[in-house]
Order: structure tokens, then C-alpha cells, then sequence
């Protein structure tokens, strides 16, 4: 009798802590996250709200299953993909929160690139343009041995101050703060980067990046939102923004 009444005070105690706290569906936001302004710009079934980047719609190597959107490689085109290319936000933002969820392969490489400017008649590649947050398998892929060049790093502009991605094959999630030319970058609930954009400080950094010679690079304060096609099989999901 004892024992059965305690299974049942313990059942009542985990259903009020589970109802405490809603449970919000890949691809779907909470009433929370309305409530706060968030906006999702991957819907879980379909590529609305994207483009390949030159180009009217996206290339048929981004693909959509189970609640993801990834990148088929299979079909190489030098160090990117047959029908695939950086897919690219329809619209563009300037003071944001923006979160995504990432996976990669094996040995993988890709990236999110932000304050692009949509033009390839001026700019041939996104990454003339915009700054680009690591996504990359650290120990398999060689750009893991090169600082500033691990999951995380504003890519070949600062490194992480601490490193927090998961092993490869699990997913991770990505933050991107920009809000008054404060850049805040945030890997698996941690800040890895904090810098200030557009300062004298920030045009040390690019002169000292493989980005120097890029007059336009890193200048725009707003612009669209990519993820990047390296070649290598990628998935993202959870795909959301919000205005500052």
C-alpha cells in the first residue's frame, strides 16, 4: 500500500514538472518564441524563403527530409556541389538573433555567412561579401588544424575563446547576434565570439585576414543569411530569426 501510494505521488510529480515546460516540434515555434518576435525561416517540409545565390530558386542537391534541410554532395562540381551552391535567405536583415541547428559529415565543411550582399553580378561568391560562422568536423577535415578556422571561429577573423561543438554527426546549435555593431557569436549556449563591427579594430582584423584584398568584405551593415555549400553533406533544421 505504502509502495503504491509513493509510484503515485511520483507520478504526479513528474507530470507537473513535464507540463511545466512546453515541448515545442522541430521546425515550429513556441508560444514563447511568438510572443518574443521570433520568425522561422525554414518550415520543415519544403525550401520557401530560399534561393541559390545568382539564381531564382534553389538547385536541386538541397534537399528537405525529416524535418531537415541538407545538402546532397554526392555529385562533386570542384569544391562544391552539382546542383546545389550557397542557398541563400530571400530576405535580408540588420539587427538580429538568429539561431540554427547544424549537423556534418564526417570529414564535412560548410558554414553560415551573414551581411551578404545579394548581388553576383558584382560579387561572384557570398563569402566576397559576408562573415561566415565554422561549421566543420574539427578532427577530420584539415581546416581543423588551422587557427580560426574551427567549428565556431568567425572564420579566419577571430577565434573561438572557448570550444564547445559536439563530435561529429551531432547537432549543434548556432547563434548570430547583431544588434548596433555588436557581434556576438554563440556555439551550444555559450559565447565563443564577441567583437564590435566597422571600428578601427575590426579593419586590423580584415587587414589581416585572407579577406584584405576584398574591398567590400565585412562592410555592409545588413544583408541576407547563407549556408554554405563546401562539397560536403550538411544538415540544417530549426531555422529562426528575430528583429533587434
Amino acid at each position: 500500500m505504502i509502495r503504491t501510494l509513493l509510484v503515485g505521488l511520483a507520478l504526479i510529480g513528474s507530470g507537473a514538472c513535464s507540463s511545466s515546460k512546453e515541448l515545442t516540434a522541430d521546425n515550429t515555434l513556441s508560444k514563447k518564441e511568438k510572443k518574443e518576435g521570433w520568425v522561422l525561416l525554414f518550415d520543415g517540409t519544403t525550401t520557401n524563403g530560399w534561393h541559390t545565390y545568382g539564381k531564382n530558386e534553389v538547385g536541386a542537391a538541397w534537399k528537405v527530409a525529416n524535418g531537415t534541410l541538407y545538402l546532397d554532395a554526392s555529385n562533386k562540381a570542384g569544391w562544391q556541389t552539382s546542383g546545389g551552391g550557397d542557398i541563400v535567405t530571400n530576405d535580408a536583415f540588420e539587427n538580429y538573433h538568429f539561431k540554427v541547428e547544424w549537423k556534418i559529415s564526417p570529414k564535412g565543411n560548410s558554414g553560415i555567412i551573414f551581411n551578404i550582399k545579394d548581388d553576383r553580378s558584382k560579387y561572384e561568391h557570398v563569402w566576397h561579401t559576408g562573415m561566415e560562422m565554422q561549421v566543420l568536423d574539427n578532427d577530420g577535415h584539415n581546416d581543423g588544424k588551422i587557427q580560426k578556422h574551427r567549428a565556431g571561429d568567425l572564420y579566419d577573423i577571430i577565434k573561438s575563446s572557448v570550444e564547445t561543438v559536439k563530435p561529429v554527426g551531432e547537432w549543434n546549435l548556432a547563434e548570430i547576434i547583431q544588434k548596433d555593431g555588436q557581434l556576438e557569436l554563440k556555439l551550444n549556449g555559450t559565447t565563443v565570439v564577441k567583437t564590435t563591427l566597422w571600428d578601427e579594430n575590426w579593419k586590423n582584423l580584415l587587414a589581416n585576414s585572407k579577406f584584405r584584398n576584398m574591398e567590400d568584405f565585412g562592410t555592409f551593415h545588413s544583408g541576407h543569411i547563407a549556408l554554405q555549400d563546401h562539397g560536403d553533406n550538411v544538415w540544417y533544421k530549426n531555422i529562426k530569426i528575430r528583429k533587434l
